[in-house]
């Protein structure tokens, strides 16, 4: 379709003036011609021109704002670039304002498919997954015990990603130096906030020891500490924020991502990855048999923060790690 104005703006790779013509193009509510914007700036990179940027607005407004079958469009990644540089994954931006009913007969039932389910089951939709790749291996349904997920909310020129509102009632408590021992947990911690030091600044250390919280802090090499109680709900909740983000400049991974990353640090802590995938009400029963802790060293929390302490009565086993990510 001929669409001069675009072209003229392409070949003089102009982006402030493409910037506007997307803004116009959204105010006019004109989705194929801002699909337009999109297809022929994304060909342009093949000629040498940096219109990356506009690529990039154009296909988060359409995945956010546009009729179902132009959002639907954008979630292709045969470029391999698609979504990389918008505030969020395309997977997670439509699904804020486009239902799974709306999705489905309109896009490929492949991986990203799975993720737009997953993503409509944290906004309440009941969503059939059956006929979708099992990329997740866990089931689309919000459990019983598990907690409201901190959901992030887009707009037009940016969005924000609240954190859970945690409890403030601390206790001092003393760390005993102990000896860490090995297990899958450090592993499966480093993977849920992995774009915070891959992508970004961040830095994470987790230990696992015999005996109790106290014994856990201080193989991290802690002097002096405070602790704060969790319910398991909101201790959830926490983790899959923080796998859900990108930290300070990592790429945000968004929240079916960040659930899947809860279970699975669950589920190590369980020490059941071997029977991966584990029932959900294994989990759930875990979840409300261990202790959680927040902690702090009595030092503010700045930038992306993750610091919890778990014990595990039964087994005589607690963990504590700390993941940090500054601006």
């Amino acid at each position: 379709m001929d669409d001069e104005e675009l072209d003229t703006l392409i070949h003089s790779a102009d982006l402030d003036g493409l910037v506007r013509l997307i803004d116009d193009r959204c105010s006019n509510e004109d989705w194929a011609g801002l699909l337009r914007v999109r297809d022929r700036t994304r060909h342009a990179a093949s000629t040498g021109r940096q219109l990356w940027p506009a690529t990039t607005l154009a296909e988060y407004r359409l995945a956010l704002l546009a009729a179902p079958k132009f959002a639907a469009a954008v979630l292709d990644e045969s470029d391999g670039l698609s979504g990389r540089f918008t505030a969020g994954p395309l997977t997670e931006v439509v699904a804020q304002r486009h239902t799974w009913a709306q999705l489905s007969p309109l896009i490929d039932h492949g991986p990203r498919a799975t993720f737009v389910a997953h993503e409509r089951s944290l906004r309440g939709e009941s969503v059939d997954t059956s006929g979708l790749p099992s990329v997740l291996d866990i089931p689309s349904a919000i459990q019983p015990w598990e907690p409201k997920y901190a959901l992030a909310k887009y707009q037009q020129s940016g969005a924000e990603f609240p954190m859970p509102t945690l409890p403030d009632e601390w206790t001092d408590i003393e760390p005993v130096p102990a000896e860490i021992l090995d297990d899958d947990v450090e592993l499966a911690v480093r993977q849920l906030v992995e774009t915070w030091v891959s992508g970004s600044n961040g830095q994470v250390e987790v230990t696992c020891v015999n005996g109790g919280i106290a014994e856990a802090l201080g193989a991290l090499g802690l002097r002096r500490a405070r602790v704060c109680p969790l319910e398991p709900a909101t201790a959830l909740a926490w983790l899959a924020w923080a796998g859900a983000s990108g930290g300070a400049h990592g790429r945000r991974r968004g929240a079916a991502s960040g659930r899947f990353g809860t279970w699975w640090v669950l589920a190590a802590l369980g020490d059941a990855l071997d029977d991966w995938p584990v029932p959900p009400d294994q989990l759930g029963e875990l979840a409300q048999e261990l202790q959680w802790y927040r902690w702090d060293a009595h030092e503010p929390a700045l930038g992306w923060t993750l610091q919890l302490a778990i014990g595990d009565p039964t087994e005589n086993t607690a963990w504590a790690f700390t993941a940090r990510d500054a601006t």
